[in-house]
Parts: C-alpha cells; sequence; structure tokens
C-alpha cells in the first residue's frame, strides 16, 4: 500500500491510500480540490472516504467528491450529516482494498471522534498530532487522555497519521516546557528545517511520540514538577488536563 498525505486548506492534510491497483481511500477530505487534483495526477479511483469527525475542515470536501465517485462514506454518528452513509463506532471492522481496519472510539477533540487503524496505519483525526494533541472542543480532559492512553496500546512501528501540520509548533511549546530535553531540541531543530523546505513532518511514528510528545509522558515526574501537577497514577489525567491548559495559552 501507498500512502499520500495531500495539503490542504491553512494546515491539514487529507490522506490517500491506494494500492497498485490504482484503487484508494480517502481520509478527512476538508476540500475536494486538491483531492481531485491527486486523484488525476496519479490515475487513482476512490472506493470509500474515511471520516473521523464531523468539523468543516475534515467533510467539506464531501459532497464534491461524491459527485464525481459516489462511493460509500464511513464515519461516526456525528458525521451523518456531512455525508456519511456508513456509521461505524467502536468495535467494528470494515476490509477495504483487502486490508481491515479496526474502528477505535477516540472522544476528546468531539465526543464522538473515532480513528481507523489498520496496521501500521493510524488516522486519527484530530486527537494525537506529532508532538501534540487536540483541542478540547466537546470531549474532557480526562476522555482525551483515556484516548491517548488507547493508541499507546498500540505496536511502537504504528504510523501516526495525524490531520494537521502542528508539528514544529507543538515542538516549540515541548521545548519551553521541558528545554534540557536534548531529545526534544534534537527533533525541533530537525523539523525546522524540513519545514523550511515546505516537506510534511507526517506520519509520525508511535515509537517517535513516546519520546517527544509531552501527552505521552504525563508520568514524567521532571513535566509533573513543571506543571506543578502531581498525581497517583490512576489519576494521571490531572496532569494531562494541566498541560493542555498550558498548551491553550501558550
Amino acid at each position: 500500500m501507498n500512502l499520500i498525505s495531500i495539503p490542504a486548506l491553512a494546515d491539514n492534510y487529507i490522506w490517500l491510500l491506494h494500492n497498485d491497483d490504482g484503487q484508494c481511500l480517502v481520509v478527512d477530505p476538508g476540500e475536494a480540490a486538491p483531492v481531485l487534483q491527486a486523484l488525476a495526477d496519479r490515475r487513482l479511483t476512490p472506493v470509500a472516504i474515511l471520516l473521523t469527525h464531523h468539523h468543516q475542515d475534515h467533510v467539506g470536501g464531501v459532497a464534491e467528491l461524491l459527485q464525481h465517485f459516489p462511493v460509500p462514506v464511513y464515519g461516526p454518528e456525528e458525521t451523518r450529516t456531512k455525508g456519511a452513509t456508513q456509521i461505524v463506532n467502536e468495535g467494528d471492522s470494515l476490509t477495504l482494498l483487502n486490508l481491515t481496519f479496526s474502528i477505535m472510539a477516540l472522544p476528546g477533540h468531539t465526543l464522538g471522534h473515532i480513528g481507523f487503524y489498520s496496521a501500521p496505519c493510524l488516522f486519527c483525526g484530530d486527537t494525537v498530532f506529532s508532538a501534540g494533541c487536540g483541542r478540547l472542543f466537546e470531549g474532557t480532559p480526562k476522555q482525551m487522555y483515556e484516548s491517548f492512553q488507547k493508541v499507546n496500546q498500540l505496536p511502537s512501528d504504528t504510523l501516526i497519521c495525524a490531520a494537521h501540520e502542528y508539528t514544529l509548533s507543538n515542538l516549540n511549546f515541548a521545548a519551553a516546557l521541558l528545554p534540557q530535553d536534548s531529545v526534544i531540541a534534537g527533533y525541533q531543530r530537525e523539523i525546522s528545517e524540513l519545514r523550511l523546505k515546505n516537506q510534511p513532518s507526517l506520519p509520525s511514528t508511535l515509537h517517535l511520540e513516546r519520546q517527544i510528545n509531552l501527552f505521552l509522558r504525563c508520568h514524567d515526574v521532571d513535566l509533573q514538577n513543571k506543571l506543578n501537577a502531581h498525581s497517583v497514577p490512576d489519576e494521571e489525567w490531572r496532569v494531562f488536563a494541566a498541560l493542555r491548559e498550558k498548551k491553550d495559552h501558550f
């Protein structure tokens, strides 16, 4: 399978996953034009559209794409009015392009947010970003923390196919909070150079995210000290909440 990220809108990525027979899946098409261009350039035909949540920058291109390619649209209940024709939930599985996708409930950014996982790819929408975390528009810090824990149970080689190019700004926040962390500082320099060339920083890997993503490091004592947020292990979400609040005001 071949994975392609298509830049769209201000900083979105629309993902295409295609086989060698010219068939593909389109994930979170916030607008149609760049998708149609990519399909034409590569001579690809969609067999399905996958939606992670209902926000317009993830669903805005669905209607126009369906005019060209009347394919099934898979998404959570909250996307029913945004073009979804097949509603999927936690525990469901789909077989598309001879791949089996597991549906993961990942509430936090929105209440009905889901992820599509077929090893090694996780299409996680606005839940996990490289070095960061989606804003909590509808869910609670505890919900988002639990969504992160669910993602963290996946294999270390999982490809984090997030939907926004936020990596550098997330690393700037992480480096400001933990300036002594050499891994974060080194990756910050690497991504700065990458973005100067207008190259994408995604997909990332879960192995890397466990090192650079502070939202996966709420057990880290140095981080807890910086946040002045300490907790017993079963209330680690409180550290997550303090971190998200600090990021909101960065």
